[in-house]
C-alpha cells in the first residue's frame, strides 16, 4: 500500500482507522450499524475509519467489543496505537509551520527500532552538520522563505538528530553512494566538517555508515533515495520516499521488495570498516 502525505491525517491515524475498519469488514458489520453502537453518525464513524478523525480511545473500546475482538494482545494494541495518536510529542506545536508530513517523519524515527537509509546524492538529514543542513534547507526554501522560517527548519532538523544519541539510541544503518561524500554543499571548511562528523558517527556502536563506490556501476536502487523503518509490534513496518510531488509512504507488500533491495545495497558497498576508511581518506584530500 501507498499513500501520498500532505496536508490531512495522521499516518498513525491513518492505520488506526484502516485496522479498525478491516475488523468490521471481515465480520461484515455495516458501517451504520456500528456507528448506532457507539452512538455517531454514519459520516463520523467514515471519518474515524479513513484516520480524518482520530478514533477516540472510549470508542474504540466499545466497538472492539462489539466487534468480539477478545485477543488481549489485538486489543492492546490497537489501544496502545490510539494512544500514539493523541500523544503529543515536541514536533506536534509545529505542524502548521511544516505540515502533517514533518510530524509523521519524527514520530517514526523516535519509535522504529531501526532505520535503513539509501542515499544517492547528499548526507541524509539525521547525520548532517548544523551548517551542512543550513545550506541544503536555504537553497531548497527559495528566496522568499523568511529568515525565521529558514530558522525554524534547521533547528529542528537539529532536533531529531536526538533519536541517535539518547540513552537508548535508534539503530541507524545507511548505504550512501560514494558521489555524496565529493558533492560540494557549502564552503571547502563545512564540506570538511561534514565528513568529519560522518566518520565519527560511523564509529558508534549504534550506527553503520556504508559507501557504494562508483565504480560499482549500476544496482538495485538506480530509483532513487528512501528510508526503512522497522518499526515495533504493534505497528507496521513503511517506508518513506521523498518525490517531486511529494513524500510518499509505502507499506506491505511493497515494503518487501524494499527490504530485498535493501539487502541488495548492503552487499553492493563496502563494509563499514572499509567505508570508515573511505571517508577519512575523503577527508584528509587523498582521494
Amino acid at each position: 500500500m501507498t499513500r501520498v502525505t500532505g496536508p490531512g491525517p495522521s499516518l498513525r491515524s491513518q492505520w488506526l482507522g484502516e485496522r479498525m475498519r478491516r475488523i468490521r469488514k471481515g465480520l461484515r458489520i455495516p458501517q451504520q450499524e456500528a456507528a448506532d453502537h457507539i452512538q455517531r453518525n454514519n459520516s463520523m464513524l467514515g471519518r474515524y475509519e479513513s484516520g480524518e478523525i482520530p478514533f477516540r480511545r472510549n470508542d474504540v473500546i466499545d466497538l472492539l467489543d462489539f466487534y468480539g475482538v477478545s485477543s488481549e494482545l489485538e486489543r492492546n494494541g490497537l489501544l496502545q496505537l490510539c494512544d500514539e495518536v493523541w500523544r503529543k510529542d515536541w514536533w506536534d506545536p509545529h505542524t502548521d509551520d511544516f505540515g502533517q508530513d514533518f510530524v509523521d517523519i519524527p514520530w517514526l524515527e523516535s519509535r522504529a527500532e531501526r532505520i535503513c537509509v539509501y542515499q544517492h546524492i547528499i548526507v541524509h538529514g539525521l547525520l548532517q552538520t548544523r551548517e551542512y543542513a543550513d545550506t541544503l534547507i536555504r537553497y531548497g526554501a527559495g528566496e522568499r522563505t523568511r529568515e525565521v522560517q529558514i530558522a525554524k527548519w534547521i533547528d529542528l532538523r537539529i532536533e531529531r538528530q536526538h533519536v541517535l544519541h539518547k540513552d537508548d539510541p535508534t539503530r541507524f544503518a545507511i548505504v550512501l553512494e560514494e558521489s555524496a561524500l565529493v558533492r560540494p554543499v557549502g564552503r571547502r571548511e563545512e564540506m570538511q566538517a561534514q565528513l568529519r562528523l560522518l566518520a565519527e558517527l560511523g564509529e558508534l556502536e549504534n550506527i553503520e555508515v556504508q559507501v557504494i563506490p562508483t565504480a560499482v556501476g549500476p544496482h538495485a536502487a538506480l530509483r532513487g533515495s528512501f528510508q526503512l523503518y522497522e518499526m515495533p509490534d504493534p505497528y507496521p513496518d513503511v517506508a518513506h520516499v521523498e518525490t517531486v510531488g511529494g513524500s510518499l509512504y509505502i507499506e506491505e507488500p511493497t515494503v518487501s521488495h524494499i527490504r530485498e533491495v535493501w539487502k541488495d545495497l548492503v552487499e553492493s558497498a563496502l563494509s563499514p570498516e572499509e567505508s570508515n576508511a573511505l571517508v577519512k581518506r575523503y577527508l584528509e584530500g587523498e582521494e
